[in-house]
């Protein structure tokens, strides 16, 4: 696969919208307003905030080296990875809203596009044949 086709996989796009929510999400509900500058963080929601956006961003990254790599090896690393990623984001909505975060249609609203994201992911992970290196 080519770097220009990665927008016609469907399971890239979800990445790319799990990861704009997500960002809009960790900024929304982050003490620190300058969270995007990946500067230290005052406080545990800072620090689960920062960690939904990191994990957001990587999972898009995950999913272009797993499309564009040639290597089995390599796409079975990616393809793991990302599951974590996804199971740390819905921990990420949990410990949200320990913290006391009220407006819980935010972290439904990402838990939905999680869902939405690894459904697509589930077909996307069949497509690949099983082979070797």
């Amino acid at each position: 696969m080519e770097r220009n086709s990665l927008n016609s996989l469907g399971v890239y796009r979800k990445s790319i919208a799990l990861r704009d929510l997500s960002e809009a999400i960790a900024a929304y509900f982050s003490h620190n307003k300058d969270i995007l500058a990946f500067t230290k963080y005052d406080s545990f929601r800072d620090d689960i905030t920062q960690s939904l956006m990191t994990d957001a961003v990587l999972i898009t990254k995950e999913v272009e080296q797993a499309a564009l790599s040639n290597s089995y090896s390599v796409r079975m690393k990616s393809l793991t990875f990302i599951n974590i990623m996804t199971r740390n984001i819905l921990a990420y909505c949990n410990g949200l809203e320990r913290d006391g975060v009220k407006e819980k249609e935010y972290l439904n609203l990402l838990r939905r596009e999680i869902k939405t994201f690894r459904t697509s992911f589930k077909k996307w992970r069949k497509s690949f044949q099983n082979g070797s290196d």
